[in-house]
């Protein structure tokens, strides 16, 4: 599995956004701050606001800040929001359309695997990947 452009853009916007607070921050400063075009900012925030976890501000003190705080949102939430539910394999979120799934092993791997790595990102929320936050170590994550 490879997560695409617009997931990573959005995970580095939101852990910036758990860093800075609760204080609405402008466009331009995250996509500087975080090296993000700022028209691609643009769009992935907008899939972000829509699916609850950001609040987007118009206007000349418009920008960005977090719908909830941030040690209630999961990595989870948010690489689910913009790439869509993690199945790992097109067998595992609709084993009806595979007539193996229901006596094949291979499935039974994919199926853990997924869950495992859902498991994984819903335990770590965004406060968990601040500098403030601490972070978690490879040894805590694995």
């Amino acid at each position: 599995m490879k997560i695409n452009r617009a997931t990573d853009y959005g995970v580095r916007l939101m852990v910036y956004l758990a860093s800075r607070g609760e204080k609405i921050i402008p466009r331009a400063e995250v996509a500087s701050a975080m090296d993000i075009p700022s028209e691609f900012l643009a769009k992935i925030a907008q899939i972000l606001a829509r699916a609850g976890l950001l609040e987007i501000r118009q206007g000349r003190t418009g920008g960005y800040r977090l719908k909830r705080p941030p040690d209630k949102i999961t990595l989870l939430e948010v690489v689910e929001a913009l790439e869509g539910e993690l199945i790992l394999n097109v067998c595992v979120g609709h084993p009806e359309i595979c007539r193996f799934s229901p006596t094949c092993k291979v499935h039974l791997v994919w199926e853990a695997a997924r869950d495992g790595l859902r498991d994984l990102l819903g335990s770590i929320r965004l406060t968990n990947l601040t500098i403030e936050g601490g972070g978690k170590s490879k040894e805590e994550v694995g």
